[in-house]
């Protein structure tokens, strides 16, 4: 019998390899030899045991240590032809997937290996979902009902969610007598998995429904109803209890997550519970002062005071203006950014004027001047 290949070498990395090399490493290899993409290839199947058995040791530190000092030979079952899924044992195909693919991706695989309460005969509990909405400004400060679809696993209507034919009753699974999990020796440690033949559940169906296939559940379409409440922000997560996949066999539904994503406005930018909105103004409104009208996300207007030598990017403020502040009848603020425009294609006159205005002018641009102040003190300092 050839030696067993070494495990670092079977995940195509160093002795010293950490842990998240490890786990791309073997997420990698697992993806590429996975047998559902390649159903029917005898050699994909023996090289996805290999990885597999080589990650399920080297990501648990004790194990890792025990190999690294004993080699193959810390997992050589005295007597029992090797445990499930060690070096020359038989291969727990199915579940070491799942427990690794949870290792890895904190998920069960779609396989609902967390069962509610904990029990091997418990039914499992249905996966989470995840519903990304996109609203925008307006219904984010007014709040709004929305509707969503959702294509979704449902309990069958055909066994009410039981898994098998009218009149039959799950069994006591065989291959674990009803634990849910199968343990085996492995060297000096012994290991459990869940076991594969009833998913952890501890029981199996004999006589499997012919409209869900014995899963207790069916792929369906649902409408559901979303309150997005009045100053709900970017990346708020919304909960909908038991509006997730069933479970399977009767067992509770997961929950349905919805996401909040906000879409750009076209004047305005949220920050918090303010909003900031940049508003051109003319040169002549600028420097003689005036009023205008701007626009408020509640769908109003509001007149703001212009005052006289207004600069470029000035900032105004204007209390209780801004978006609704969630869970209270609070508002925030709105800031104006004033962005003074020079005028383009002047009339002859205008021009004229302007040549006037220029001459005349006597240095009353308070940022030009201090500019300049400071230009003229640099270069009287270079001449020292």
């Amino acid at each position: 019998m050839s030696n067993p290949k070494d495990y670092y070498e079977t995940l195509g990395v160093s002795k010293g390899a950490s842990a998240d090399d490890l786990k791309k490493a073997y997420r990698k290899l697992a993806m590429q030899y996975h047998p559902d993409k390649n159903p029917g290839d005898k050699k994909s199947e023996d090289r996805f045991k290999e990885i597999s058995n080589a990650y399920d040791i080297l990501q648990d530190d004790q194990k890792r240590a025990a190999y690294d000092r004993y080699g193959h030979a810390a997992f050589t079952s005295g007597g029992s032809g090797g445990g499930a899924g060690g070096p020359g044992g038989g291969f727990d195909f199915s579940s070491s997937f799942a427990d690794i693919f949870e290792d890895l991706f904190g998920m069960s695989g779609g396989q609902g290996r967390r069962q509610q309460g904990g029990g091997a005969n418990s039914a499992a509990r249905g996966a989470d979902l995840r519903y990304n909405l996109n609203i925008s400004l307006e219904d984010a400060y007014n709040g709004k009902q929305e509707t969503i679809r959702v294509t979704t696993s449902v309990g069958c209507e055909a066994c009410h969610g039981s898994g098998g034919e009218k009149g039959t009753k799950p069994v006591t699974c065989g291959t674990c007598g009803g634990e849910g999990r199968i343990r085996a020796s492995q060297g000096f440690f012994t290991v459990e998995r869940t076991c594969h033949t009833c998913q952890g559940l501890g029981k199996v169906i004999k006589d499997p429904c012919r409209i869900c296939a014995g899963s207790g559940r069916t792929r369906k379409e649902k409408t559901l109803a979303v309150n997005v409440p009045a100053g709900v922000e970017e990346g708020t997560r919304i909960r909908l209890a038991s509006e997730g996949e069933a479970g399977m066999r009767g067992g509770p539904a997961g929950d349905l997550y919805i996401f909040i994503g906000l879409k750009p406005h076209e004047i305005f930018k949220r920050d918090g519970a303010d909003i900031h909105c940049d508003i051109p103004l003319k040169m002549t409104t600028a420097a003689l002062g005036g009023g205008i009208e701007v626009p408020t996300i509640d769908g109003a207007r509001v007149k703001v005071t212009i005052p006289e030598g207004t600069q470029n990017n000035h900032q105004f403020r204007l209390r209780g203006k801004g978006m609704s502040i969630l869970r209270s009848t609070g508002r925030g603020d709105m800031y104006i950014h004033s962005h003074v425009e020079t005028p383009v294609k002047l009339t002859k006159k205008q021009r004229e004027l302007l040549k006037e205005f220029a001459k005349g002018d006597s240095g009353h641009s308070p940022e030009a001047d201090n500019f300049f102040s400071r230009v003229k003190g640099l270069w009287e300092d270079l001449k020292e």
